[in-house]
């Protein structure tokens, strides 16, 4: 049983860390640095935010989702990325504890959180994080007693080339981009995280997660079969599943097939 307050304080810690996630949705795509501005400012009147109306959620609570000098409505999704950071943080530490694992794979997934968020916004999933991601995840390999470097290996190759396949059969066929390069280097970078079973998990996952909300929407906006939907976050959404609960949904597949 752990104790609550380790449980409070690391539920804490994921909300700043949330917090930080959305300087870095907000800056990326902006091609901004996340350390220049050093404080964060109101992006209408410019104001900068001062400390105390930059609390986790609570601020916004406060302020009653708007700037405390124009008036401006702040997106819910800042709360939204801040709580779901803070949750992921408690997941993490049930699962893993206060391990070396455990930090490597919260770090992964506060980067799959940032690239989510951007992919639904812009429809791009940036370089900057999935290039450095590689060969970073490679080395933290070492560190993830279930993956190991051989299979980090193989899971680039197999998550990347996979991808690259789908979209080089797609062009040939339609002479069209269809999966962009983004998600090629989003996976390739998950492959160094979770392996190669991880990869299978999250293809397969994330098609059948994809397609459900792809056609959901299109029966919603009554769109046609070529209404575009981002791939990443539900790459993301399959890498964190299978990170959580990979293998017992496997073992409960293969035990129905039995």
């Amino acid at each position: 049983m752990l104790n609550p307050a380790i449980v409070f304080i690391v539920f804490l810690f994921g909300l700043c860390i949330g917090s930080f996630l959305n300087v870095c949705i907000y800056r990326l795509p902006a091609s901004k640095t996340i350390s220049d501005p050093p404080r964060s400012v109101c992006p209408s009147c410019k104001q900068q935010i001062r400390y105390y109306d930059n609390i986790p959620i609570l601020s916004y609570l406060w302020l009653q989702g708007q700037c405390r000098h124009c008036g401006t409505r702040i997106p819910l999704r800042y709360v939204v990325v801040e709580l779901m950071t803070g949750i992921v943080a408690i997941g993490i530490l049930f699962h893993f504890g206060l391990t070396l694992e455990g930090l490597i794979y919260f770090v992964f997934i506060s980067s799959l959180i940032v690239m989510t968020f951007i992919d639904i916004d812009y429809r791009i999933i940036p370089d900057v994080i999935t290039l450095p991601g590689i060969p970073i995840g490679l080395i933290a390999s070492f560190a993830l007693p279930t993956v190991g470097f051989k299979d980090a290996i193989i899971g680039m190759l197999v998550g990347g080339g996979s991808l690259w396949m789908v979209a080089w059969v797609y062009y040939l066929l339609t002479r069209k981009d269809g999966m962009g390069g983004g998600d090629i280097k989003l996976l390739a970078m998950m492959g160094t995280v979770i392996g190669l079973k991880g990869v299978v998990f999250t293809i397969f996952a994330s098609s059948a997660v994809g397609t459900l909300v792809g056609v959901t929407l299109m029966l919603v906006k009554r769109k046609n079969m070529k209404f575009a939907v981002p791939f990443g976050p539900f790459l993301s959404i399959g890498a964190i599943t299978y990170i959580f609960f990979g293998y017992e949904i496997i073992r409960a597949y293969f035990n129905l097939l039995v």
